[in-house]
């Protein structure tokens, strides 16, 4: 789908030359996972982690990026029954894993809640393996806490968002097991890349939005 939607903002952004197309099931995939597995690695210097999944990890690591507290953000996979899962096995759904980011953040800065609060906010939880045109359990929303705190808290606001959302809430609120950092081209996806035509038709407008709805917490 990411496929057509970028070919389809090729169309509309005007003739570019073919060579150019970078998109999701890009040739330059690679599925040599021995340096990717980040698995359970913790942070360090009382730094905590949050993984959330909230459809195609270009969007929400754009998000996250910018608030303050945030030190690392890395788009990757969670959820699934396969060790060292490639990208092309995670966008055929043969592994259970969603496509997620994990955080790196000081809870003295910003605190798990007010991560999860935005997370409700930057995506929709309401469509069932589902986001936008984005279609398959790879893009589920989910919460995959690292501790029963984070399980509470999850759980706590997922209930509170009932009441900015019309449709049922359906988002998966899950213990972490592992997280596989993504393909190298993956990381930092949206900066690295805003003429992209999938960014800059995209994400661009909604990272436009976060950043005027939540400018208090942004990074100077």
């Amino acid at each position: 789908m990411k496929l057509y939607l970028t070919a389809l903002a090729y169309l509309i952004a005007g003739s570019l030359p073919a060579q150019t197309l970078t998109s999701k099931t890009d040739s330059t995939m690679t599925n040599t996972v021995a340096a990717r597995d980040s698995n359970t690695v913790n942070p360090s210097n009382d730094l905590e982690l949050a993984t959330l999944g909230g459809g195609c990890f270009w969007c929400i690591e754009a998000f996250f990026q910018d608030l303050k507290g945030v030190s690392k953000v890395e788009s990757g996979y969670s959820g699934g029954h396969v060790r060292n899962p490639g990208y092309r096995e995670v966008c055929n759904g043969t592994t259970g894993h969603a496509e997620v980011i994990q955080i790196t953040y000081d809870p003295a800065v910003i605190s798990f809640r007010e991560i999860v609060e935005i997370f409700f906010t930057v995506h929709d939880p309401t469509t069932l393996n589902r986001q936008g045109n984005d279609v398959g359990t790879q893009y589920r929303s989910a919460i995959f806490y690292h501790s029963p705190e984070q399980k509470s808290v999850a759980e706590e606001v997922k209930a509170a968002a009932a009441d900015i959302w019309e449709a049922p809430v359906v988002t998966e609120i899950t213990a972490f097991d592992a997280f596989y950092k993504a393909e190298d081209y993956h990381q930092n996806y949206y900066k690295d890349n805003p003429a992209q035509p999938y960014c800059s038709i995209v994400i661009a407008p909604k990272v436009k939005k976060f950043r005027q709805k939540y400018q208090e917490k942004l990074k100077q």
